[in-house]
């Protein structure tokens, strides 16, 4: 599925419905964009006049064809012009592009959701997929990992995700002294997440070198690379392959990927500096 336009280049202008605060830093914009549709994981090219586009991934239901929401981090220009918009401004949006996390794959198969940061709204269209489609999926894990408890994303839909069958579980790298939870990385988690390897699926987004170590992990421990996949982030300034600016080895991240199975750049993951 895809926007009405055919054509990549044209931008459509949403009215920003709502702004609402995620975690120090983070934003989630609702934009309201009639007829759009989008497979989990992919992103669009959102447009500010006089300042420049930024390629950010969609976090909303796929369900909803009137609302777009991008959570966005503000750290470039175009971002941080983002924060300082108000309800009721407009924004451009070019999408969406890229590859989606594949669902299709899933069918009958246990999954496991390991994401970092920021990382974990690519996953998000993916988590509200497998809730409203429970039954046609196995068992459904969530592990999260953010620098503190106040910088972990969306914590108020976790009681709902569980409640759906999906299980959540978080880790941060610093603690306060009111937190009970994990401490550290995502790893001893995953660890301990009982795991058959006949019949699961990883897919991964956040720092390169978690998913590095997740998906070497669970290769480990007999997953096949054909069921792992990671999504990347790369410097994507046209969306469709052309500027080069995004080339990672023979690919383009924006339009061979953002979603990659983890064999097909698993060489170029571990290449020092690259």
């Amino acid at each position: 599925m895809s926007a009405p336009s055919t054509d990549p280049w044209i931008v459509r202008f949403a009215k920003l419905r709502n702004i609402q605060s995620e975690t120090p830093g983070v934003r989630t914009y609702d934009l309201s964009l009639e007829s759009f549709s989008f497979r989990p994981g992919q992103f669009n090219m959102l447009y500010l006049p006089g300042i420049g586009e930024a390629a950010i991934s969609v976090s909303s239901d796929p369900a909803e064809t009137s609302t777009i929401r991008h959570t966005v981090r503000a750290v470039g220009n175009v971002t941080r012009a983002l924060a300082n918009l108000q309800a009721g401004d407009a924004v451009g949006v070019r999408g969406p592009f890229g590859t989606g996390w594949p669902v299709d794959e899933l069918r009958g198969l246990d999954v496991i959701l390991v994401a970092g940061g920021v990382g974990l709204a690519p996953l998000r269209p993916l988590i509200y997929q497998l809730l409203r489609h429970r039954s046609e999926f196995g068992r459904g894990s969530v592990i999260f990992g953010a620098r503190t408890p106040a910088d972990l994303l969306f914590s108020d839909e976790y009681d709902s995700w569980r409640a759906g069958g999906i299980g959540v579980q978080t880790t941060v790298d610093f603690a306060s002294q009111e937190w009970r939870g994990s401490i550290g990385t995502v790893m001893p988690l995953l660890a301990n997440l009982s795991l058959d390897p006949q019949r699961t699926a990883l897919f991964t987004c956040g720092p390169e070198v978690m998913m590095r170590f997740v998906a070497m992990a669970v290769l480990e421990r007999g997953l096949p690379a054909t069921r792992i996949h990671v999504s990347l982030e790369r410097n994507m300034n046209c969306a469709v392959g052309l500027c080069g600016h995004c080339q990672f080895g023979p690919d383009f991240v924006c339009k061979d990927g953002p979603v990659f199975p983890f064999e097909r750049v698993r060489r170029l993951l571990f290449v020092e500096n690259f």
